[in-house]
């Protein structure tokens, strides 16, 4: 039977429900983490009369395969990402309905697997690149080498351009966008608001949006000229076309927008992932013996391909771990849309639904001992006793992260990759505290000090690498 009373939460201490905004803000994850004590419904109430907010914090994998799946036409995006559309216009990530479904159909086939293997070279290069530019023993902040390393192979394998040697107006552009989408954390008004004033950000980002809508409109016009195929996913997106709809493709301006909705979902998530990776294996040398000793054996000192993945189940199951501790993504929110049922709860229309990947990860229920960094939890076994959404780094339901298959190839080559060559410990003294924001960034960065393996490299011949 269906209860008329409010879930548990918690009650307000200070007026209009200001001490949970207070929470939020102060430490994002130890408030999602708060709003799961209570129950797998939880409710409070923001603001008051005609700006009252009621939010729900929904921490069940069966609610939230409601909110993304099964009932997801009734949650919809909130009017956050609303403001990304200055940019993005309506592209994969922002639109809704039946023209996100269209777009969804057109790019999907350039993230077939059989399509991104061709990239995992790439992948390989870059990061066997950005190694030999490491001194022996050298200190990094491994948040700015991880986020460089993905940036030029998102770049390389959008545009097929290295923007190590040309392009720089386009790379500066392309880095100032992170700051700027930080603005979605905002109240949409003050956001608004901000996006209107001339302080840096809005300076930036207005600069930043000049130069990258005249490039990319230049190069998308010159690539559908000469027909050419660079192999790029550029090239794939100009020759998609709707075959289950009108048969037609992308103008240049949607091919524009799809792009950059590529760079902004896919070159940082995958950065934090990996410096998460590098800290993680820093405080588990059982961990990485393990890794150490499948890297070793299968690939032998030479640099790894797509080929190989199927043989290195740890790699795998590492970089498997380390989402499901530090989940770059770590929550989203949707907004009811009618009055809906979720937990025998009725949840009113216009309520705030947020459900969160942080939470469900180091849920005790699905993760035995959920704050230890444990590889070897991720049998076939083990896999198939979690609910559908226990485990969901990349979302679900029709708004997945088109681009997952790219970031599992990706993750793991460059674990193997870089792994197999060095060593991180962390710098003696280096504070490391969350610092969760559109994504689980670092607080203070992540300053490791880096050593050589020895082990011996082998060129592998272009034919047997592709």
């Amino acid at each position: 039977m269906t209860s008329h009373k409010s879930p548990p939460g918690p009650k307000n201490k200070l007026p209009f429900g200001i001490d949970h905004l207070f929470s939020a803000t102060k430490d994002a994850l130890a408030h999602l983490k708060a709003m799961s004590v209570d129950g797998d419904v939880v409710h409070y109430v923001i603001g008051a009369g005609k700006v009252k907010m009621n939010v729900y914090h929904l921490n069940h994998p069966d609610y939230i395969r409601e909110v993304l799946v099964t009932n997801q036409r009734n949650f919809q995006k909130g009017v956050s990402i609303l403001l990304l559309k200055d940019l993005l216009s309506e592209s994969i990530l922002t639109s809704s309905g039946d023209f996100h479904l269209r777009q969804r159909r057109l790019a999907q086939p350039a993230f077939h697997k059989k399509r991104i293997a061709a990239f995992g070279r790439i992948m390989t290069d870059f990061a066997n690149r950005k190694i030999e530019s490491w001194p022996e023993e050298a200190t990094l902040d491994m948040a700015e080498e991880m986020k460089q390393l993905t940036l030029e192979i998102v770049v390389k394998s959008l545009f097929d351009s290295d923007l190590d040697k040309e392009n720089t107006e386009i790379r500066e552009a392309l880095e100032g966008l992170n700051d700027w989408a930080e603005r979605i954390l905002l109240p949409p008004r003050i956001a608004r608001l901000l996006g209107t004033i001339p302080i840096p950000v809005t300076t930036r980002f207005n600069k930043a949006r000049q130069v990258l809508n005249s490039s990319m409109d230049r190069l998308i016009a010159e690539r559908r000229a000469s027909g050419k195929d660079h192999g790029d996913l550029l090239s794939m997106l100009l020759q998609a076309t709707d075959e289950e709809g009108d048969k037609t493709g992308m103008s240049n301006e949607q091919v524009r927008y799809e792009i950059l909705t590529m760079f902004l979902a896919g070159h940082e998530t995958t950065a934090l992932a990996l410096m998460w990776t590098w800290y993680l294996l820093s405080q588990n040398p059982d961990a990485v013996a393990k890794l150490h000793a499948e890297l070793d054996s299968v690939l032998a000192g030479r640099t790894p391909t797509v080929a190989d993945l199927p043989n290195l189940p740890y790699t795998e199951k590492v970089f498997t771990e380390v989402m499901r501790l530090y989940p770059p993504a770590y929550a989203t929110s949707r907004y009811a849309v009618t009055d809906q049922e979720v937990g025998g709860y009725i949840i009113p229309a216009g309520s705030r639904i947020i459900i969160s990947q942080y939470v469900t990860h180091h849920d005790p229920r699905f993760f035995p001992d959920p704050e230890k960094f444990d590889p070897d939890r991720w049998t076939p076994e083990f896999k198939a006793t979690l609910p559908k959404f226990a485990y969901w780094p990349f979302g679900g339901g029709p708004r997945l992260c088109i681009g997952e298959p790219f970031a599992w190839m990706e993750g793991a080559l460059l674990i193997a990759t870089i792994a197999q060559r060095c060593d991180f410990r962390l710098l003696p003294g280096h504070p490391v505290a969350t610092r969760p924001q559109i994504t689980l960034r670092a607080r203070y960065g992540m300053k490791m000090i880096v050593s050589r393996r020895k082990v011996p490299i082998k060129k592998v011949p272009v034919e047997a690498a592709s």
